[in-house]
């Protein structure tokens, strides 16, 4: 049987691994000691495992492979973001962004080989969907990079912001989440975890349903009409069916939701946008991360001043909102929210020669 035609083991959570091999006759507490082989050893053989006799590691080359994509370039920015670009098994692409913290690293996943919700700000979206990742393809942005670049071991947070829509790829995505805290898996506390979302309302009331992650929602506008225009799926699902979604959402503790609103030159970057997001959120227990606009060639939207972001910020801020405003890391590169596209990039003739106004928050989100 050729070797690709073989399910992958980084497809499989723990207990799909058990299942696999007690139907072959082995002990299923072999399924935790390969978990451990892949994920925390980072195995890429299975020669690799041995604490596992040597005919069985035979015969599960015979039945199983191991697969992960390969990285293929990597761009480091002004601000030391790191873009990275992975070649699937199929010829495809797909970028990770690696955005710096204090004292930590945040790593920036995909969860579609480009996307079909077709937001008009987003350079992702403008190619359409090509095809949906598989759980080891989302899995191993994270396990590669962890071993193939010195910052990886610094890793803390993971945020599915990257190309694609996540709730668009459900079953997958939530099977990588699944492994990503698994305490036999990447161990990654489901605190560390955050999923972004356009707005397919179903979907986040099943994911708030099946698992407990952090959950953002890229809103941009406070008003029907000018979200449509903006996002599509708007149209299917409009800011009240998509808000209660967010209400039956479960946040425990002191967790809040995040809305994220990438503002844009005369566009939803008024005092009256403001005021309607005030209106619009004042039941929700949740905070706003505030994006300037990236711009990429062709984009038919503008960054807004830094004088009317902050506006905007400070009308929030006195009707008690949570409102953060985030630096777009990696802009000179296309990094930043709103501009991969699954392609090696120049450096952008857009971006800023200096790194951000110390007035904008350090953290980011990409998307």
């Amino acid at each position: 049987m050729p070797e690709h035609s073989l399910p992958n083991l980084r497809d499989m959570t723990l207990e799909e691994i058990e299942g696999f091999i007690a139907a072959r006759g082995k002990e299923k507490y072999r399924a935790r000691q390969i978990m451990k082989w892949l994920y925390w050893q980072g195995a890429a053989s299975f020669d690799e495992m041995t604490d596992l006799a040597k005919d069985f590691r035979i015969a599960l080359a015979g039945l199983a492979r191991i697969g992960q994509p390969d990285v293929e370039a990597i761009q480091t920015s002004f601000d030391t973001t790191k873009k990275i670009l992975f070649r699937l098994e199929d010829g495809l692409s797909i970028e990770s962004v690696l955005i710096p913290g204090k004292n930590h690293w945040t790593i920036c996943v995909s969860t579609q080989a480009g996307c079909r919700m077709g937001c008009r700000f987003c350079l992702t979206g403008q190619g359409g969907l090509k095809r949906s990742l598989r759980p080891s393809e989302i899995t191993s942005q994270i396990t590669v990079l962890q071993r193939a670049l010195p910052e990886g071991p610094q890793i803390r947070n993971i945020v599915l912001m990257g190309m694609g829509e996540p709730l668009d790829n459900y079953d997958a995505v939530l099977k990588a989440i699944r492994i990503i805290t698994s305490d036999y898996g990447l161990g990654f506390s489901n605190r560390k975890v955050t999923l972004s979302t356009c707005g397919l309302a179903p979907m986040i009331e099943k994911l708030g349903a099946d698992i407990c992650i952090n959950l953002a929602i890229s809103l941009n506008a406070a008003e029907n009409e000018k979200r449509s225009e903006l996002m599509p799926v708007n149209r299917k699902y409009p800011l009240k069916e998509l808000l209660h979604a967010c209400r039956n959402y479960p946040m425990p503790g002191r967790r809040m939701l995040t809305f994220e609103y990438i503002l844009m030159a005369g566009v939803n970057d008024s005092a009256r946008d403001a005021e309607k997001l005030v209106d619009l959120l004042k039941d929700l227990h949740c905070k706003l991360n505030l994006i300037a606009f990236n711009e990429y060639p062709g984009s038919a939207y503008k960054t807004p001043s830094q004088e009317s972001v902050s506006a905007f910020q400070q009308i929030l801020l006195k009707n008690h909102y949570t409102a953060i405003l985030r630096a777009s890391k990696g802009r000179d590169i296309f990094a930043a929210c709103g501009q991969l596209n699954g392609e090696e990039s120049h450096v952008s003739s857009t971006a800023p020669a200096t790194p951000p106004s110390s007035a904008f928050d350090t953290e980011n989100r990409r998307g």
